[in-house]
This record gives C-alpha cells, structure tokens and sequence, in this order.
C-alpha cells in the first residue's frame, strides 16, 4: 500500500556513511526551460504488481553479481541499482542518477532537520554524505531527532546517528565529522547543506562556497517557522526545468511561409507553450526540417502554433511527428552575503504573500538576538523576551537595506514565541525542500529556489494563542516533548499521547507518518493508541523510499516491521500492526466497535478505490481523515472534516484517456500502445486461458455455466480450453520451442502480411486521401532472424513462460534455445481473401455483438475436449506479471514483443526501463517529496487536535518540488442541499433506533418528515419501490426492516453489523422528487 495521490497523475499504501576522498569537483550539468503550467493534478492512479515465479532452472547470477557490486559501498562504477532506485529513476531519470553518484555531499547539523535532510539525501543515492555536528545529543533533540536515542544523550549528534544513517543504503558511504568547517575541509564536497550555524559561520561558509563553484543550501527550522536559502553560482545549468515528459504530436500541416504555421492532428490538444522549442521527424515532403535545431514556438491556438521561416524548404506533404524540446537555462545566483541584502524570494503560500520578506528580518534578528544572549534565543511565550525581539527587528529593519514597509509585530512575536521550538513536522517539510534541493545542485534536474524560501504553519495554534499559552505552561519539563511544548504547551502533549489514530497502509507515507507520530508522542499516553494495517510484504524496490525497511527485512510484512522500527524510536509510542487489506470483506474486523472509539484516520493508499473506500467510513462514522499523495516530485494534501468539509470521493478526477481498440490491434502510433498490446498478448496469454482451463478442470458447473453466456463466449471460451489442452500443451521443452516460433510468425508477419494484403501501402480512401496517413502508421511484416537478439529475445521468453504455465521444465540456456529454434519449420503464410478487419472501434464493436455461430460448433469443441478426470490433477500454472522480478523473464517477454511490434510500425522502440515504466504502470516517487507530504498532513493533523472549527484554519495542499511550486487553500465546503426548510450535507443522516416493520417505515417518513418514499434501497438490493407488484409489496410491507433485507439479499445480516444503510428517494408533498440524507438504522442489540 504505498503513496498515491489524487489530484495530479500510480503509488503507490506509497522511503528511502570516513569523509570522501579528495577528488577535483565534478561540475554538475544544470539546466531549465520554460516552467509550464503548475497545477499538474496528480491522477487518482493505482500501481498493483502480481507475483509469479519462474522455475529453479533460471539462473539468478545477475541478481549475484549486483549484491556484489553493492558491498563495494559506493565503488559501483557507473552502475545504477535498478532494482533499488527503479521508482526514483523514473523521476530523475538515469543521466541524473549518474550525476548524483558523482557527487559528495556535506550536512552540517544533526537535529531534526539534518536528519531529515541526511535521511533523504543518504536514500537518493549520492557518493557519499558527511554529517557534520560540534554538539552533543540532549533531551529535547529527541522531539524531532528520530536517529537519536535517550542512551546517545551527551553523545555527539553526529557520531550518535552516523551507524543508522548508513543503513539506510549500502552504496553511500556516511561519515562523522566533528571538527571545525575549515575551508581546506569543505573543498572536498560539491553541496554543503548548514542547518544550525551561526549567521557569521554561515557568511564565511558562503563566501569560500561562491567562490569555489560549491553549491550552498542553508535550511533552518524554528518552531512553527521554517527557511531554506540556495546559492548555486554564478552560472548554474539546468538541464530540464519541470521533469514533465516531453510532448509529441502527429502533424497535419506545416506551412511553406516565412512564419509558418504548424498544424497538428485534431485527436488532442497539443499542450505546448508559447516559448517552448520543439524538433521535427518523420515529415514527408518538407524533409529539410526533421532532425533540424530546435525552434521556439508560438502558440496559436489548441492544435496551431507557428516556428518561423520555413521558405527555403520543400513543400510539405503529409506526415510527421513535433516533439518538445528540453532546452538548458542559466541561473546567477547571488551570494549568500548578497543575498541578506538583496533577497530573491520564492513565494510558498501566495495568502501570505507579504510574509517572506518580514520572515527574512525577523530570522536575523533571531542570530543577532542569540549573540547578546551568549547563544540563547527567546523563551518558550515569554511576552518580555518577544517585546525586547520586537525592539532588535525593528531596528533592524529600520536600516536594511532590504527592509519591509509594514513589520507585524504579532508576526515577530509568534517567531519568537516559537523560536525554540523544535517540530518534526516542519523538520519534515523543510527537510524534504531542502534534500531535493541537494539532488537539484548535484544533477542540474529541476529548477532551483531562487534563492529564499519562507514558510510558517501559525494556524496550527490555538485560536486564542495569546491567552491559552504562557511562559509556564510552555517551560521546559525534562522530556523528550520539551522541543514541542515549547511551541504547544503541557496540555497539548498530553492530547497527542491520548490519540487514537488508524494509519491505512505502511508504504512511502506511512513509515514517513509512523516516523513523525513516534517523535511527535500520538499514541504514548495511558489511552492512546496507532493502529497500522498493510498486507504487502517488503520488497526490494521499497527500499530507496520507505525508510524504517532495511535490506534485510526483505520479504516480511510491511506493517510488523514499521511498527517495531517506530517503537525503536519512541519506546513510549503503543502500536498495533495489523496485515489486512481494508474493504468489505474485513468489515468485521473494522467494524462499529473498531471506529467508534478512533478520533481519525490518516491514509497512506496507492489506489483510488481503497482510498474511496475509506472516505466512505470516515463520513459514516464521522471522523476525520487526513489524505496525502504523491507523484515522483508532486504531492497534495486534503483534511476531510467532519460537518465541514467536503470529502474525498466529493471531486472526481476525468478517467484516464484509454487506447481505442483498433489502434492497439491493428494502427499504433507510439510505443505506449505496442507497450500496451504487449501487456494484453501476456494476459491473454499466460494469465487468461490458465485461469479458464483450471475453471474447467475444477469447477464441476464451469460448463454449465459458460453456455449461458451471451454472443460468442461461449465459443470463444471453450475455443481457448481446447487450444490450451489439446493443440499448445506442451510435453517438453523443445514444443515450447516450436510454439514460440510459432507465435512470433503469427504476430510479426502473418497478421501484418494480413493488414497490408486489405489495405495495400497506397491504398486511398473514398475521399481520395491516403489510407496510411495522419495516426496509420503503415506497417511491415518482419522475417524471423535467428542472429537478431531481438527476435530471439521474443522466442526465448515466450517460451520460458510457456513452460511455466505448463509446468515444464525450462532451459535459460541461449546457445540450446537458438538451436531449437533452427530446426522450426514455419508454414508460409498467404493472405486470405474475405477476412474482415475493422478500422474504427464503432466496427469491431458491431463485429463483436453481431457474432453469429452455429450451435453445432460448440457442440464439436465439447465432443473433443475430453472430460477433466482424464486429465487427473494436472492444472496449469497462471502467470501473475511482476515487473520487479528481472529474473522471471515478464519483462523480457514485455520488451521484446512491444519492439518488434514497434519495428512492424517503424516506432521508435523503447529501452528495457521505459518499457517497464509504462508497460507495469509504475508511479514515479522519490523519499524528498513523501517527506515534505506527511510534515504537512501532521501539521493538518496538529489543528484538528486543537479543535479548530473554522475553514480558514486549515490548508489543501498541492506542491510541485521540481518546479517549485506551492499552492495552498482552504477545504472546499460540505455542499449544502435541502428538502423543506431543512439543510443537510454529506455528514447528515436520518437515524432510526429499534426494529420497524417496512409499513411502518414507510408511515415514519411520511408522517413525521412528510416524505413519500418511492424507492427504497439497502446496497445493490431494492426493498421497496412504488412500482412493485402489489403482491410482492403485500408480503413485504409487515415485515420487520432486518428480515426484508435479509429476503431479498438472500444473505444473513453478519453478527459485526450493528446498524444498517438505506438509500431513499422521495416525493415531497407537492409530488416533487427531493433529495434527502439516507438512514442510519439501528439494529435492535
């Protein structure tokens, strides 16, 4: 269960140490372009994975050689762990990744947000990282210091959580240093992040970093505030601004004119820019064009844009492909000494756009106020220390040279209430910025911040902040919470310890939420309590991003390992893991008894419907659910409350743009869908028909059953039985051979041979157009090659996986598989007159209901199937796909088929990572983004303790990092609907107590609400409708409610289940249909 989101584009319920030899800095290649449209909704996708096996035939050397490689620690040469960093790859793509290996990396500062930063940092797979700290660990580090324990107090930080940060990833060396930063030592490293130096130190740092060409990030976190600063030189290169995949689009027209008009096919939008630059293929006629330098555009309109001078070419004819182009920008950056004094702000929340500028004051004054306190900065509300802070910002600001206007003095004074303040939330938030910022100095991916940020969360205080909270009741009292008193007070601690929370899901954002609720204390008081579910087991890939699993929990469940982790790092904290998967079928696990006593839900899903499904819950029982995902470098946040907000299911995003039927059978145009055909050749393959036959080997009303089925399924179903026993079973791995062969000719030629034998390559329309033209792509068949890999690659695999569905024993052999192969004879294929091929999906769905068969055919097949006890216990072998497994040969099989269909085409084929990305329907995620994600849902999480009532309280969020881009707003309210006087929303309900008979129901609305109800519904099941017989509706009507329901649905009422559901629709006196709330009906105890 990993991280996913709603509202943009998979996961996944969806993280990821002797200093580094003296090498000459490797210049990282940086860049941007045009930062397009930041609002990308996350889509509310899903990633599932299978799971299959291969037999123990296949040989797993490969998997051998790269645990080698791994204990090298950093020494990998130019090798990338796919099977590690495979969801952080489609991210930040492989170029980047190599970049990122190149560079060493120093964090100074190891609170909380050093940590965090190192946390993240040491899971993106730098070259290596050295954490830095001159102090020593107390007991107020531990409010946000998840590496820290109470034994290391008085340790160094630094030396104290260097071990636990080098097991987060086995190829990055993690090393302490307690020394001073001289400048001989920072010359070793490319990024140096600080997070807890003095203003001086910081100024002296900067200086030596902008001269030297080493990128600088200063981060800073105090209480409910938090800041992050970026210095990358004078002449920084961003190589791809936003990370998006480029655009392409077929062409209709490009005009011959000195500024040309370029037209593209009206399928969709083109989605381009003004200002973006693309390239050109594939054009006919106008050939001088393709593989041209890029040109910037203008746009015209949604399919029109114009390039310039196109005079000097040929006249254009047909065809063609436009593809946008990443172009590399340069970024100056001022110095960090500049930059006090001249300051470029990048706006984190546009409600408080006058913020940032009074922030970067007051977080000076803050230094200045620690030098004439010797190193202290205000107390905890002290009201005398926040008036003289007042004083030393306003004379600051008086002479500043980037002084404000307007200073809040209420501003100031909650900077400095807080300034002690140490929060995990904001160390998240922060750390999550700020880590992403390191990759971004280190590969040249993404556009930088430039150069300051500033965030604050004021409106997790209580409303009356001023009066409820006091020097006294913020001081500190000896304990790990000290950090966070300071900030919300004894009493608030001792709300968070008495939570009860229901955490779905212990992927990504659910070891990021554990991490943070340990450090924060929910669940540490007498009555409080986490409760955890996730039914997935840790798996290898998990490993770069959902941080509490090491290498060696491998293969245990992701729940158990997650909540001991957690323990670990606040003893206190009482957990209870659970391995379920939540739905209908654990309602008697999750049932009235297991809600009614949480005070909320936190999701941590990757997939919609169980996303949907507990947003369903959460409104039935009332209790708030904090919703989060991500999206490789996306994220969103929504707070679901109850009686005032919207929930999740309230907004849809559009359902994904599917590929048309013909176009994937027989006219694609891009990898995507020869990638697509080749999914459904493996399901329809090796998962489907071993499904069916095992149906029929098993189910003794499997026969019956399928000659009910409408139109040609019947047919089509015992077909594939009979084809699958008697015409492809195999006997040994040599028929796995000949049918692979087989089945290569078939797809590759004859089909091909088939389509152009229908429609000739200059066959024209009725119109006189060319057939082949616009999306028709015009094909060609292949000859098998036994020398070409490709083609091999496809017999290889096809055939290794037949013999596992038959339970045959494979050879991975490639010498004795080639010399099979050799010896297949193949018939020649000649192309049939009369065969129908469909060219639009109107055609192959009036082909598909119009199927016509003789009943005598099913007759035939059933005669010469022989009866399952022939076949005794023999049951084929489905293949679940799994993409993660490069030793259970899916992929190859994947790859191969979409290449040779793409060469059929004459598409640009697609590597093995590509292929696996769109092929297995991969979510991008990084650890950078899940960990800014679940610092800002506990900062939702820290406003709904505080009881806040008022919409303006709490903040939707929707972040892009690669950007960056942050957007906040208010939770849309509950829509509001009536029926007479009485409004009601989501939240509201009728609640009826005790048994009722369906008259009497019925006699309850109609009397004492004045609805007449006209359908009556309990699920699927309809009780009561106006136009049922009458003698039906005779039976009914006495009936207690429990027992119609239990008549029509032919199933008992499950002992769990305490209240039932019903849904009305209703007439109000004038006979007008209304909409009303639907019942709660409780069941007699």
């Amino acid at each position: 269960m990993s991280s996913v989101t709603k509202n943009s584009a998979d996961s996944e319920v969806d993280n990821r140490v002797s200093p580094p030899h003296k090498k000459l800095r490797t210049t990282a290649f940086n860049d941007s372009t045009n930062t397009h449209t930041a609002a990308n909704h996350l889509g509310k996708s899903a990633v599932t994975s299978g799971d299959s096996s291969l037999a123990a035939a296949t040989s797993d050397s490969a998997t051998v050689a790269r645990s080698a490689s791994m204990a090298k620690n950093g020494a990998v040469d130019d090798e990338i762990d796919e099977g590690l960093y495979s969801r952080q790859l489609y991210v930040l793509g492989h170029e980047a990744m190599k970049r990122m290996q190149a560079s060493n990396v120093l964090i100074s500062g190891l609170r909380g947000l050093g940590v965090e930063i190192a946390k993240n940092v040491i899971l993106g797979g730098v070259k290596s990282v050295t954490i830095h700290d001159e102090g020593v660990a107390s007991m107020a580090d531990l409010s946000s210091q998840f590496f820290l324990r109470e034994d290391d107090i008085g340790r160094n930080r630094a030396e104290a959580c260097q071990p636990r940060l080098a097991e987060l990833n086995s190829y990055v060396p993690v090393t302490a240093y307690t020394g001073r930063l001289s400048e001989e030592y920072l010359e070793q490293f490319q990024v140096v992040v600080l997070t807890e130096t003095e203003l001086e130190e910081r100024l002296r740092i900067g200086d030596f970093t902008h001269a030297h060409g080493i990128k600088l990030i200063v981060a800073s976190s105090r209480g409910l505030f938090g800041q992050v600063f970026c210095d990358f030189g004078d002449k920084f290169v961003v190589m791809d601004a936003t990370g998006e995949t480029p655009i392409s689009n077929m062409i209709a027209e490009i005009e011959k004119n000195a500024d040309a008009v370029v037209t593209c096919l009206d399928e969709m939008r083109h989605g381009y820019e003004d200002g973006d630059w693309v390239t050109f293929s594939e054009v006919q006629g106008m050939t001088e064009i393709n593989g041209s330098q890029p040109r910037q555009i203008k746009v015209l309109g949604p399919y029109t844009f114009s390039i310039g001078d196109t005079t000097a070419y040929s006249e254009y004819t047909r065809g063609g492909i436009v593809m946008q182009v990443n172009m590399p920008q340069t970024f100056a950056f001022k110095s960090l000494r500049e930059s006090l004094v001249s300051p470029d702000f990048l706006i984190s929340d546009f409600a408080k756009f006058d913020r940032p500028g009074q922030l970067h004051i007051g977080f000076q004054a803050l230094d200045s106020y620690k030098r004439i306190h010797a190193g202290h900065l205000p107390k905890p509300w002290s009201k005398t220390d926040a008036e003289e802070f007042v004083r030393i910002v306003t004379e600051m600001n008086d002479v500043s040279p980037a002084k404000v206007d307007e200073l809040s003095e209420d501003l100031m004074k909650h900077l400095a209430y807080c300034a002690q303040g140490d929060l995990v939330a904001m160390a998240a938030v922060i750390g999550g910025i700020a880590a992403q910022e390191v990759m971004k100095a280190c590969t040249g991916k993404f556009t930088p911040v430039r150069q300051w940020l500033y965030m604050d969360a004021l409106e997790c205080l209580p409303e009356n902040s001023a009066v409820v909270l006091s020097e006294e009741v913020c001081k500190p009292m000896g304990t790990r919470y000290d950090s966070q008193v300071a900030v919300f007070g004894a009493d608030f601690q001792k709300k968070l310890g008495n939570l009860k929370y229901f955490i779905v899901g212990s992927g990504a954002i659910g070891c990021e939420m554990l991490k943070n609720w340990a450090m924060m204390g929910i669940g540490a008081g007498d009555t409080g309590e986490v409760i955890i579910t996730d039914m997935d087991i840790i798996e290898k890939s998990n490993l770069n991003r959902q941080f509490l699993f090491r290498s060696w929990d491998v293969g245990k469940l992701k729940a158990d390992v997650a909540s001991k982790a957690a323990k670990v790092m606040n003893p206190a904290i009482r957990i209870t893991s659970h391995q379920n998967r939540v739905g209908a079928e654990t309602e008697h696990v999750y049932d009235d008894v297991f809600f009614e006593r949480l005070d909320g839900v936190a999701n941590a899903l990757d997939n919609v419907d169980a996303r949907m499904y507990m947003d369903r819950r959460c409104v039935y029982y009332r209790l708030p659910l904090l919703e989060s995902g991500t999206l490789g470098t996306k994220a969103n946040v929504q707070v679901v409350i109850p009686h005032l907000t919207e929930s999740y299911s309230s907004s849809q995003d559009p359902p994904e743009k599917s590929i048309p039927i013909c176009t994937l059978k027989n006219f694609p145009n891009a990898i995507e869908h020869t990638l697509q055909w080749a999914r459904d050749l493996f399901e329809g393959t090796y998962k489907q028909p071993a499904d069916t036959v095992n149906a029929y080997l098993t189910d003794s009303k499997f026969m019956e059953r399928t000659l009910k089925q409408q139109g040609m399924q019947p047919l089509e179903t015992l077909d594939i039985i009979r084809r699958s026993l008697l015409e492809e079973r195999p006997e040994t791995f040599e028929d796995c051979i000949k049918w692979a062969r087989t089945v290569f000719q078939e797809n590759f030629y004859n089909t091909v041979a088939q389509l152009l034998f229908n429609f000739a390559p200059d066959q024209v329309t009725s119109s006189g157009a060319p057939f082949w033209s616009g999306p028709k792509r015009c094909p060609h068949p292949i000859e098998f090659d036994l020398k070409n890999p490709l083609h091999m690659d496809f017999v290889a695999s096809a055939a290794i996986l037949h013999a596992v569905n038959y339970r045959v024993k494979p050879s991975t052999d490639r010498a004795h598989i080639t010399m099979l192969a050799s010896q297949v004879k193949v018939q020649r294929f000649v192309p049939r007159s009369g065969v129908k091929i469909a060219v639009t999906d109107a055609e192959a769905q009036a082909e598909s209901q119009s199927g016509i068969f003789d009943e005598s055919q099913i007759s035939q097949i059933q005669n010469k199937l022989p009866t399952p006890e022939t076949f005794g216990k023999f049951l084929m072998q489905p293949i679940e796909f799994e993409k993660d497994d490069d030793t259970n040969f899916h992929m190859d099989f994947i790859v191969a088929a979409s290449n040779l269909r793409a060469e059929n085409y004459n598409i640009p084929p697609a590597d093995r990572h590509k292929s696996k990305g769109i092929a297995g329907r991969i979510i991008p995620a990084i650890a950078t983004t899940t960990s800014l994600v679940t610092g800002l849902v506990c900062l939702e999480l820290c406003k709904l303790v505080q009881g806040h009532t008022k919409m303006e309280f709490f903040k939707n969020g929707f972040v892009n990092l690669a950007l960056p881009f942050f957007a906040f707003s208010e939770p849309i309210a509950a829509p509001k609907q009536k029926y007479y006087d009485t409004e009601f929303t989501l939240w509201d309900r009728f609640e009826i107590e005790g048994e009722l008979s369906l008259k009497e129901f019925l006699d309850y609305f109609q009397e004492k609400q004045k609805l007449e109800i006209t359908m009556l519904s309990q699920g699927v099941c309809m009780l009561y409708s106006f136009f049922m017989a009458p003698a039906k509706r005779k039976e009914r009507l006495p009936l207690p409610m429990s027992e119609v329901v239990k008549k029509v649905s032919k199933r008992k009422i499950e002992p769990h289940v305490r209240a039932l559901v019903f849904e009305l629709c209703c007439n109000d006196a004038d006979g007008e249909d209304v909409e009303v709330p639907y019942v709660r009906y409780v069941l007699p105890k």
